[in-house]
C-alpha cells in the first residue's frame, strides 16, 4: 500500500519573535508555538482531512496545552508529551522534517544586513555548538547586537552583551513609570536583554540633556496620556 503525505510548513522567524515581547499585548514564545499548531491543525481540517489523532511534543505544561487544544477541537484525540519526537515515530517524523526544512532555508538565507564579512557557517543552531558561538562573536555589532536571523532573547546571546555600547531609550523610562504605577510590576524592555549596562531614572535622563526627541520638542508636541 502506498501513502501520499502533504506537508504543511509554519516559517516562524527570530526577528518575530524578538517583536512579540515589544508590543503593548506581548506573547510569549509558549503562545506562538501553540498558535502555529493551531493554525495546522485548522489547514489540514480546511482541506477536506479526516484528522482524528493528534501527537505533539510539548511547549509548556503538557496537560495545559492538551486541555487548551481538546477545547478547541473537541472532536479529536490529542496526544500531548515531553519528548514526543522519541515516543511517536509520527512526531520523530515531523521532527526531521522541520529540521531539514530550517537547514534548507538557511542556505537560502538573505541577509538584510549588508556587511562584506558575514558568511554562512551557522553550525547547527544550539547553544553547545562550537561553530555556532563561533558565528554569533563574529556577527556581534557593538550598537546593533546580532544580524536579524539571530533571536536576541535566546540564552546564549545574553553573554555577548557585556561589552556593547550603552543605548538609552526614552520609551523604556516611560514605560516603565506607567506599569509601575498600573500594576507595580517592571515592564520588559530592552535593556533586560543586554542594550543597556545601567538603569537611569528619567529625572537623570533629563538632566543629562538626553530628554524627549528633538523632533517632538521642536514642534511642542508632548504625550498628553498614555494608551
Amino acid at each position: 500500500m502506498v501513502r501520499f503525505f502533504k506537508i504543511f510548513n509554519i516559517f516562524l522567524f527570530s526577528l518575530d519573535f524578538f517583536c512579540s515581547l515589544f508590543i503593548r499585548n506581548k506573547i510569549n514564545l509558549n503562545e506562538i508555538s501553540h498558535d502555529s499548531a493551531i493554525g495546522l491543525i485548522t489547514r489540514v481540517l480546511n482541506i477536506g482531512v479526516l484528522l482524528t489523532e493528534v501527537y505533539l511534543d510539548t511547549v509548556g505544561d503538557a496537560e495545559k496545552y492538551q486541555a487548551k487544544l481538546s477545547q478547541r477541537f473537541p472532536s479529536i484525540k490529542f496526544v500531548v508529551s515531553k519528548k514526543a519526537d522519541s515516543l511517536y515515530p509520527v512526531v520523530s517524523g515531523a521532527s526531521i522534517v522541520a529540521k531539514v526544512t530550517r537547514d534548507r532555508t538557511l542556505r537560502g538565507w538573505i541577509f538584510e544586513e549588508t556587511a562584506e564579512n558575514m558568511h554562512r557557517n551557522f553550525g547547527s543552531g544550539y547553544p553547545g555548538d562550537p561553530e555556532t558561538k563561533a558565528w554569533l562573536t563574529d556577527h556581534k555589532h557593538i550598537i546593533f547586537g546580532f544580524p536579524s536571523l539571530v533571536r536576541f532573547s535566546w540564552g546564549t546571546c545574553t553573554s555577548h552583551f557585556k561589552d556593547i555600547v550603552e543605548v538609552l531609550w526614552e520609551s523604556d523610562e516611560m514605560d516603565e513609570d506607567v506599569s509601575s504605577r498600573r500594576s507595580g510590576k517592571r515592564q520588559l524592555k530592552l535593556s533586560d536583554i543586554g542594550f543597556s549596562s545601567s538603569k537611569r531614572r528619567s529625572e537623570e535622563i533629563e538632566s543629562s540633556g538626553k530628554g524627549r526627541c528633538k523632533f517632538l520638542e521642536a514642534r511642542k508636541l508632548e504625550q498628553l496620556t498614555h494608551f
